[in-house]
């Protein structure tokens, strides 16, 4: 028996305006909500709205069947409160089921785990109280952003309770060992790991629209095919495949013309043709089926879900966003210590800025991974990202009265367009 675990990232990160520095210590006002409403409505008409309708056919048509998991980022869900509501009510829907599980996370998709222990704690807090406000409360599985993990982190989140975490499946990771086999954290024994399997989620999220690839175009009886062709090894046991992905990949990265959602739509009910070699589970359902993890899992270094290295390096593989992840996260004793009308605020602003994109939109890497980070960047290059980042960091150490030390690391060391200094 396999267990096909579908799981799905939904985010939006509170996007920066143009803030010079000249506005630092006059202008609070970091982040550009035209063009957050924006985006979030275009997503919304491309992706959320049908993918939930889709989503809810499918459960209805295969109940007590076909299950899905999500975590959604509380950047996210207040995006969607405040520019597309009615989006919160498609997933209210499908959370009424009872075939959806909500996973945990960080509240801002922050490298909070590896940087401010106690930040990563408050974070995985608040995020199940905007979670338990606006949509459910999240189970027992975690989802830290990017799949980051690592010994450290695996630790941190059984301190927390949860039972599960979700991880990438990296061949550095698993060397010859199959990524369908329970396994568990050495450094947190009582902690499950459930892997993802890249290829053949990767064969959905980013390869299926690809006229180059020699599978397209991909049907879901081939699909079903391929996921036969794993099962035999499972016919005394649970296995489990976990295709994890961006579920901004059906209609926003994958355009409806390629076919995603006929594909989506049909791909349940080829499956299910075999129940006694498949079933498709949420997360928490999967951990209850495993047993004994009989594999353990040693992470002394971060990995994740991003670029071809599978590492953190998209996100402080150079110097500026190593600049940028210092500054952001040496203004916490300052801004917790704040004690100003505008407390709150300054917090969920600076949080705000701790949302992984930022340094993403930093990265100078290049060839395919460098073509995903300018995709996803509104900037027309790193350094105008670190610049602008910076900028804004400026005036949120005057408002929280950080150190002059601290103040002083804020300016950037670059011109706008000059890569002088910088690697």
């Amino acid at each position: 028996m396999l267990d096909i675990c579908f799981y799905f990232q939904v985010h939006q990160p509170w996007r920066l305006r143009s803030y010079h520095y000249r506005e630092a210590g006059r202008r609070h006002d970091y982040f550009d909500d035209e063009a957050n409403a924006d985006i979030l409505r275009r997503v919304a008409q491309k992706c959320y709205l049908p993918m939930n309708a889709l989503m809810l056919e499918l459960i209805e048509a295969y109940k007590p069947g076909f299950r899905v998991s999500y975590s959604i980022t509380a950047t996210a869900l207040e995006q969607m409160a405040a520019y597309a509501p009615q989006v919160l009510l498609s997933f209210r829907r499908l959370l009424a089921t009872g075939a959806v599980e909500l996973l945990s996370e960080t509240s801002h998709h922050s490298l909070a785990a590896l940087y401010n222990p106690a930040e990563f704690t408050d974070q995985v807090t608040h995020h199940r109280h905007v979670c338990t406000q606006l949509l459910g409360t999240p189970g027992s599985v975690f989802r830290n952003t990017e799949l980051i993990a690592s010994d450290a982190v695996a630790a941190q989140v059984a301190a927390l309770g949860f039972r599960g975490m979700c991880i990438e499946g990296a061949d550095r990771l698993f060397h010859q060992r199959s990524v369908m086999r329970p396994c568990h954290f050495a450094a947190a024994p009582a902690l499950a790991a459930l892997p993802r399997s890249y290829p053949l989620s990767d064969d959905i999220a980013f390869r299926f629209s690809d006229r180059n690839w020699t599978e397209w175009p991909l049907t879901a009886d081939r699909y079903t095919e391929w996921l036969h062709a794993l099962s035999h090894a499972y016919d005394q046991e649970h296995g489990f495949l976990g295709l994890f992905m961006d579920y901004e990949t059906f209609g926003e990265h994958q355009w409806a013309s390629t076919g995603i959602f006929e594909f989506m739509r049909a791909l349940p009910g080829c499956v299910l043709r075999h129940p006694r070699t498949f079933r498709f589970v949420t997360a928490s359902q999967a951990l209850a089926g495993r047993g004994e993890a009989s594999a353990s899992l040693s992470l002394p270094e971060p990995i994740s879900w991003a670029d071809l290295e599978r590492d953190t390096s998209a996100w402080d593989g150079n110097r500026i966003q190593q600049s940028a992840l210092q500054t952001a996260f040496a203004l916490e004793p300052a801004v917790r210590a704040y004690r100003g009308a505008d407390g709150a605020q300054l917090v969920e602003d600076w949080r705000r800025l701790l949302t992984s994109d930022h340094v993403y939109y930093m990265s100078t890497k290049h060839w395919a991974d460098g073509d995903v980070h300018k995709y996803f960047s509104p900037f027309d290059s790193p350094y105008d990202a670190y610049i602008n980042y910076m900028n804004v960091l400026a005036d949120l150490a005057i408002r929280a009265g950080a150190p002059r030390r601290i103040r002083c690391s804020c300016a950037p060391p670059v011109r706008r367009g000059d890569a002088g200094g910088v690697e």
